[in-house]
């Protein structure tokens, strides 16, 4: 106990003032994103990289390091507190193998492209993931979870960017999508649900459209946020059956935080927590990503995610387009 305390110590040492900065920039990201109704994922990423210069300061670099990384992963972890898996179960199995089949091969066909374009395939695993299940969140937690290399971090940021303008615009197209397509309020809740990237502006599409569509469309993007745990592991698997990741620091199969994570989709599905821890822990877990993601800005400069090219931008749209055409066919199908 004496040494655990001990090592606590020396890994919270010195972390205040980068933590703190941190915090001061996620909560004026909230401030603008509350005022102008934008991402607060993108605001917290481009607020931190205007303050970049905090990240070469000495007094600064191991708080942001912290926050980069510790305060990252346990924001993933108490996701797990705004799922059940009574509210999973509630959909049925149409909605349920719709998400799963959307998710599964949005991320392998965004790797095969990746591939193709001549990209590194972890970037087709960070664009298709962030796509497919929760935006910039999963974009985060997968960076997380993949093993160390030298571009890692920039492809870490331009999806966060990338995934946060598209799920916006997302927001605004795809109610008038759906009633040009002429869905009922129960369809138009799974399209937009199984659709659009970040949990936010899948409830704001959703009630744009219509109060049951907005009810369903949080519960279909709750299915697809509980991907999460399940595309964590098979990274984990497929980086240990990788030759190259033998020369790699790579983190282990099931990390801690998609461990926390699933512990607490668990308790949070058999034992009566109340409503108001549920909802503070949702809250810390989202702060605690906006604030991550204002430390990742902070290690990083503008022009690095210039120099990636137009390329990445147009696999991330075709993404999008692509996970938007799998839903609105099964629908239009008959299939859910």
């Amino acid at each position: 106990m004496t040494r655990l305390l001990s090592n606590a110590r020396a890994t919270l040492s010195g972390v205040g003032p980068g933590f703190m900065a941190s915090i001061v920039i996620a909560g004026a990201a909230g401030f603008v994103a509350s005022s102008s109704g934008g991402p607060i994922m993108l605001f917290a990423l481009l607020l931190g990289m205007a303050m970049n210069f905090l990240g070469e300061v000495d007094g600064c670099e191991k708080g942001i390091a912290f926050t980069s990384s510790f305060v990252l992963r346990l924001g993933v972890a108490l996701l797990g507190l705004k799922i059940t898996l009574g509210d999973v179960a509630a959909l049925g199995w149409s909605p349920l193998l719709l998400v799963l089949a959307a998710v599964s091969v949005t991320i392998v066909t965004s790797i095969i492209v990746a591939r193709w374009m001549g990209f590194d395939p972890r970037f087709g695993i960070l664009s298709g993931g962030a796509t497919a299940i929760c935006g910039a969140s999963a974009a985060m937690a997968l960076s997380a979870a993949l093993p160390s290399h030298p571009l890692k971090q920039r492809a870490t940021l331009f999806t966060v960017v990338g995934v946060s303008t598209l799920s916006t615009v997302a927001m605004l197209l795809y109610p008038a999508i759906a009633r040009l397509a002429g869905l009922d309020d129960t369809h138009a809740g799974i399209f937009i649900g199984a659709t659009i990237h970040d949990v936010a502006q899948v409830i704001g599409a959703g009630f744009a459209f219509s109060h049951d569509a907005g009810n369903t469309a949080t519960i279909v993007k709750l299915a697809r946020v509980a991907m999460l745990l399940p595309v964590i592991l098979c990274v984990g698997l497929a980086t240990r059956s990788s030759g190259a990741a033998e020369t790699q620091d790579r983190p282990p199969l099931l990390p801690w935080f998609a461990t926390g994570f699933a512990g607490l989709v668990v308790l949070n599905s058999v034992l009566p927590i109340p409503h108001l821890v549920r909802e503070v822990g949702g809250d810390a877990s989202r702060f605690f990503l906006v604030a991550s993601i204002a430390a990742l800005g902070m290690k990083t400069r503008f022009r690095e995610i210039l120099s990636v090219g137009w390329k990445p931008v147009v696999l991330m749209v075709m993404e999008t387009a692509f996970i938007a055409g799998i839903a609105l066919t099964a629908i239009k199908a008959g299939l859910v």
